[in-house]
């Protein structure tokens, strides 16, 4: 059976928004999978807007670019959706039919009736994780958000597993280096920093992931 799945990422500038989808394309390799990557954000400066997109199929891909109709979003930031620090707008569009939807908030936020309905014909589902908390508790720092973020979408979703997901978090952090830019390779440098050992980084970061899976919470729409 052919499996398809298109990803959006939205975020904030320092968030790893990059970093996760490379790490997600990664395992997805590792799962037997076919898989693409492409980040894109402008300014390159904390808290600006920023993208990626992941394509995973178990049939070749021949697209590359903006994912335009994702059957999931992640929403890495609630000002994405709060105060539209968003290349798409609504933060939804083009989400398909029973798409998904995880968004990175404490609580839900109070979205507006007329995206609701947009939602509820949509038929999508609307799941939410404390995911910075998350990552402040197990991890240890925020910079793990981003991995806590992977863990939800595993919560929902079962796209690689764990054993891949371990797999690329050692070859992200510890092996070649995939630089989209001088500022994400500086905060794998800072998330490294903050373990003493890249066993320690593997060990917390699976403990974040599967603290988000248990922390995802599907909210009614």
């Amino acid at each position: 059976m052919q499996q398809k799945t298109f990803i959006r990422m939205s975020g904030l500038g320092g968030q790893g928004v990059v970093t996760a989808a490379h790490i997600l394309g990664d395992a997805a390799t590792r799962s037997g999978l076919v898989s693409t990557v492409n980040p894109f954000f402008g300014a390159e400066k904390r808290l600006a807007p920023a993208e990626s997109y992941v394509r995973i199929s178990s049939e070749p891909i021949f697209e590359r670019g903006e994912v335009l109709f994702p059957n999931i979003i992640m929403i890495f930031h609630p000002h994405v959706i709060t105060l539209g620090k968003c290349y798409t707008m609504p933060f939804f569009d083009g989400l398909q039919r029973q798409g998904k939807i995880i968004v990175n908030a404490d609580n839900p936020l109070a979205l507006g009736e007329d995206d609701l309905e947009r939602l509820r014909r949509l038929e999508a589902a609307l799941y939410y994780i404390p995911a910075t908390q998350v990552a402040m508790e197990v991890g240890g720092t925020d910079l793990s958000t981003n991995i806590a973020m992977l863990g939800a979408l595993l919560g929902i979703s079962a796209l690689v597993g764990d054993t891949a997901l371990q797999e690329a978090l050692a070859e992200r952090f510890g092996g070649g280096k995939f630089v989209a830019s001088g500022t994400t390779a500086a905060l794998d440098d800072v998330l490294k920093s903050k373990y003493a050992k890249l066993a320690q980084l593997i060990e917390k970061n699976m403990a974040v992931v599967e603290k988000a899976r248990r922390s995802t919470q599907v909210y009614p729409i």
